[in-house]
């Protein structure tokens, strides 16, 4: 009782039974059951410390922009309805992101980019590509609800 005691103390009380029957045994070569562990500790009134899974903030709802299409993906004349996504793809080294920007009237992809991230400055440049090459005037840009594109950063563009 007292050396499982002195393992608890020694974890500065951070140890439960099972850390503690692996010091025990592991370390200690004392051969000595889990479940006994747990009932001396138990005993003692000794446990361990339980750590939280971190949770993010909670279920906010992100600022989503109005829908000025309506889901009708039809245009009249070139750069006056952009679509966005993000998809991912694996590679040998990781995964890789690709963002593009296609005009809905040509159905040409206008704008691009590829990283090794998801942030959103992958969305930004494919965006600035897209406006640098095609100089739009009134153009409605349509994406889904994710991160990248509910942020301030995307917003502000």
């Amino acid at each position: 009782m007292a050396t499982i005691e002195n393992i608890h103390v020694m974890a500065r009380g951070t140890y439960g039974a099972r850390r503690v029957h692996a010091e025990l045994t592991l370390g200690r070569s004392i051969a000595v059951g889990r479940c006994r562990v747990e009932r001396l500790m138990r005993q003692a009134g000794l446990q361990g410390v339980h750590r939280r899974r971190f949770r993010h903030g909670g279920h906010r709802q992100p600022a989503v922009f109005d829908d000025h299409v309506q889901r009708v993906f039809v245009a009249d004349a070139p750069d006056r309805l952009w679509v966005t996504d993000i998809t991912q793809h694996r590679t040998v080294e990781g995964w890789v992101y690709c963002a593009a920007v296609i005009d809905v009237f040509s159905r040409r992809c206008v704008g691009w980019s590829i990283a090794d991230h998801l942030r959103t400055e992958l969305i930004v440049d494919a965006l600035d590509m897209a406006r640098w090459r095609r100089k739009p005037v009134g153009t409605i840009v349509h994406s889904d609800r994710g991160a990248q594109f509910t942020s301030w950063l995307f917003g502000s563009r």
